[in-house]
């Protein structure tokens, strides 16, 4: 049964897929690291040792829509450095908003990636 979340992938074109690899490595954090040898081009990006986001070009003859409209939300990391993150996203000016978990006190920023996909990132309360 399931374990645990291994990645989530992104494909579109190569254009966006590169504006989105620099976009999740300067500004989310992210690792560009090992990708096996596909046919296709891409990123593999990585949160310590483990591979999290795969962003991928879209296959011949196929088009992905930017789907802002569709049911997925947002992707989740977490994070430390409450503050700091908060200073590193308006240098970058980006479009954000926190929240903090009733009873919890677990706080959560939330934005945009280029395209409108959702990202969180997730503070402890022991980690902010």
């Amino acid at each position: 049964m399931i374990t645990g979340l291994n990645h989530y992938n992104i494909r579109t074109d190569l254009t966006t897929m590169n504006r989105l690899g620099k976009f999740y490595i300067d500004i989310v954090g992210l690792k560009d690291g090992y990708r096996p040898p596909y046919e296709s081009k891409g990123y593999w990006l990585y949160s310590g040792k483990k591979d999290v986001l795969h962003l991928a070009v879209t296959k011949k003859n196929e088009t992905k829509d930017h789907c802002l409209g569709c049911s997925f939300d947002h992707a989740a990391f977490s994070a430390k450095n409450y503050s700091k993150t908060i200073n590193h996203l308006k240098k970058n000016n980006i479009d954000f908003y926190c929240r903090e978990v009733p009873l919890l006190g677990n706080k959560q920023i939330f934005f945009k990636d280029p395209v409108g996909n959702g990202i969180e990132f997730f503070f402890l309360k022991r980690n902010q």
